[in-house]
């Protein structure tokens, strides 16, 4: 059971001793994988992966057979800087998208056979612009946290969180340049398609806002507050969330990554029940699944966001889990292991 958050120190608390992997279960896992019908190592990376995924779930024998997509929504008030190529008004017509079953998450969730949710963040009341103060207040903050973590499906066995709220890609450089240093440069790309200019000026609003908020960061908590976005803040809740419940977690594209580097920077191992699902076309995402120590499983020039390369990477885990737990061992099935 997840406990119930009135505070930060709350969260904190609750994401500090959260769950560690079942030792038990990795090492009967693996002792499996070792006899299945196969040369040692064949499979690569599925190998790791099922053996990982066992370890989480408490079996050296597990199945996906619930996963969970959601989709958090939220707008931005630094789009009074002029962010983005696209107006904020795409935000809510893009979730009456999503409900209706027309994006391409919703083709993606159904792929995979995972229930998909969306919830919708006061779009009415974007956050504040961050160049000119904190993005939330302490207890909007919490409240969108509180959304993450209060929707995840205990009874899921996986779990893939995105986002959609259009100008995210800058408070998520935003969060990345505040936790891991370097350059407003280094961290901010074209997002949905902003020409030279608009970089220009989206590495400018990123640089403002790190350098407003820089002495008032002490962790990942404390960065969401002043540079993040409800729904960047809500994925990070839910991540933690999965992490108590022991739901292994496919990560998705920058803005998602961004929320768990919110995590990671506010407890140690904090992303251990995670995989990076892509590299997205996103210029810095490999830089930031790199400060995650994050291997991705596919790269193939997504962009989209709304968990859309996660989802895809539901079907990756789906046949790691697979083999691993359909294939037959030598002695099963009479053959000689050398």
């Amino acid at each position: 059971m997840l406990p119930q958050l009135s505070s930060l120190d709350d969260f904190r608390a609750a994401l500090a001793g959260a769950p560690a992997q079942d030792q038990t279960f990795v090492a009967s896992a693996a002792a499996r994988n070792g006899q299945l019908t196969k040369p040692p190592g064949a499979l690569g990376r599925l190998e790791d992966l099922a053996v990982w995924y066992g370890g989480w779930r408490g079996s050296d024998r597990p199945e996906i057979t619930a996963p969970q997509v959601i989709v958090f929504a939220g707008n931005h008030g630094v789009m009074e800087q002029g962010v983005s190529a696209f107006p904020a008004e795409v935000t809510a017509q893009m979730v009456i998208n999503f409900e209706h079953g027309g994006a391409a998450i919703n083709q993606l969730a159904k792929l995979a056979g995972a229930r998909m949710d969306v919830h919708a963040l006061e779009l009415d009341r974007p956050t504040d612009d961050f160049t000119k103060g904190a993005a939330m207040s302490q207890e909007d903050l919490l409240a969108a946290l509180k959304a993450g973590w209060d929707v995840v499906d205990p009874s899921a066995d996986l779990l893939v969180v995105g986002e959609m709220g259009i100008g995210n890609t800058t408070p998520a450089a935003a969060l990345a340049c505040a936790l891991f240093g370097g350059e407003a440069a280094d961290w901010t790309g074209r997002g949905t398609g902003v020409d030279d200019a608009g970089l220009a000026n989206k590495t400018r609003v990123v640089s403002e806002g790190v350098a407003l908020h820089r002495d008032s960061i002490g962790d990942g908590l404390d960065a969401l507050a002043c540079l993040g976005g409800r729904e960047i803040a809500a994925m990070a809740g839910a991540i933690a969330a999965a992490r108590v419940l022991r739901i292994p977690v496919i990560l998705d594209g920058f803005i998602c990554c961004a929320a768990a580097a919110c995590l990671l920077q506010t407890a140690d191992g904090a992303l251990d029940h995670t995989v990076a699902g892509h590299q997205s076309a996103e210029g810095a995402h490999a830089a930031l699944l790199a400060k995650l120590g994050k291997e991705p499983l596919l790269s193939l020039g997504l962009r989209l966001g709304e968990a859309s390369g996660a989802a895809l990477a539901i079907q990756i885990l789906k046949g790691a889990i697979a083999c691993h737990s359909g294939m037959a061992t030598f002695a099963e099935a009479g053959v000689s292991d050398g």
